[in-house]
């Protein structure tokens, strides 16, 4: 069963920056989109941002201007780069991933901590 592995989370102080990553354990044929939400605690998990197989990217409003998506469609990798992070960033970051196909897949979600 695929899998998606994340990595990158930590703890960084105010306006700092981290860089997530995420890869599948195994082929997902057909990825229409990937994306990025995060929950932070007794909050609904919500989207950060989303970029599509072309390269059309989304963002959250609170995240414009300091988070950066990416993807190798190469590699079936998705980035989220962020910076200037400040401490209402706080959440667990979970990644998906939509095939054209079937079921989305989401990772087990990677803890970022911005301390103020």
């Amino acid at each position: 069963q695929v899998q998606l592995v994340e990595s990158g989370g930590g703890l960084v102080q105010t306006g700092g920056s981290l860089r997530l990553s995420c890869a599948p354990s195994g082929v997902i044929f057909g990825i229409r989109t990937m994306g990025w939400y995060r929950q932070a605690p007794e909050k609904q998990r919500e989207l950060v941002a989303s970029i599509t197989a072309g390269g059309s990217t989304n963002y959250a409003d609170s995240v414009k201007g300091r988070f950066t998506i990416s993807r190798d469609n190469a590699k079936n990798t998705v980035y989220l780069q962020m910076n200037s992070l400040k401490p209402e960033d706080t959440a667990v970051y979970y990644c998906n991933v939509n095939p054209l196909i079937g079921r989305g897949f989401w990772g087990q979600g990677t803890q970022v901590t911005v301390s103020s």
